[in-house]
């Protein structure tokens, strides 16, 4: 097999923006996040003009802020995922022959990037298509499958990764990126994690990264005896909205 491995980090596709889109679509975001820019720089400016210093000082450091939170949105989920993801695929090692699974695959970021080093394998994407990403169908997904040359190694289902619709011990690893929090309840989202496990091969792999309730995710695996079970961030290429929002990384293998 050869050792040269495809750049996951400059994707071909169009994988949108993340966010939660079911009340305000995109557009609606975008003029809801500029109108209030134009605000923050109009009272900033407005206030040094007529000598207020103070004043345009906290509007100025509000702008600056703001704009930083804008950007580092827009960083991690354009750049910033295909970045970290490449390296925490990387450090997998994958042979190329494993059977992966991708919950909340959304328009295929992780999907399609698991799939370009699977030359002998296949990649699945499970999602239940909801707004919760710009343009997110399994049209979108499969097209970018095409787009990435993968299409002949993807396979893009419908369905809910708390009942999973696979057999036990059906994949070598399960990955899944910003998608576990979207389950709405506790319950929801520890079935989820065991679905992940159960779906596992012996001797098979789970990374998820998630914005929220990872310690929780950690200590239910820690309880079904999967072993190596760590967290930890995925730095500033993952923050969604500077610092204040960072990803973190669950990883753990299931026991032969």
């Amino acid at each position: 097999m050869s050792d040269i491995r495809p750049d996951l980090r400059r994707p071909l596709g169009d994988y949108g923006i993340d966010g939660d889109f079911r009340v305000i679509p995109p557009r609606g975001h975008a003029v809801i996040l500029a109108l209030i820019g134009i605000a923050l720089v109009t009272l900033t400016i407005r206030n040094a003009v007529t000598g207020a210093v103070t004043a345009a000082v906290v509007f100025g450091s509000f702008a600056l802020a703001f704009a930083l939170f804008v950007g580092s949105y827009l960083r991690a989920s354009r750049v910033g995922k295909f970045e970290v993801w490449a390296r925490v695929l990387g450090g997998l090692r994958l042979r190329g022959d494993e059977h992966v699974l991708d919950l909340g695959c959304g328009r295929g970021a992780l999907l399609v990037s698991a799939a370009k080093l699977l030359p002998h394998g296949r990649a699945v994407g499970l999602d239940l298509w909801r707004a919760d990403q710009s343009g997110n169908s399994p049209d979108a997904t499969r097209r970018n499958a095409e787009l990435e040359g993968v299409a002949d190694r993807v396979d893009v289902e419908t369905g809910d990764m708390r009942r999973l619709a696979f057999v036990d011990a059906s994949f070598d690893l399960v990955i899944s990126n910003l998608a576990v929090h979207n389950v709405p309840s506790r319950e929801g989202r520890q079935a989820a994690i065991d679905e992940a496990v159960r779906v596992l091969r012996p001797g098979g792999r789970l990374a998820i990264g998630d914005l929220l309730h990872t310690n929780r995710y950690r200590g239910r695996l820690e309880e079904l005896g999967m072993t190596d079970v760590e967290r930890r961030s995925l730095g500033w290429r993952m923050w969604l909205g500077a610092p204040f929002f960072p990803t973190r990384l669950v990883t753990a293998t299931k026991p032969i």
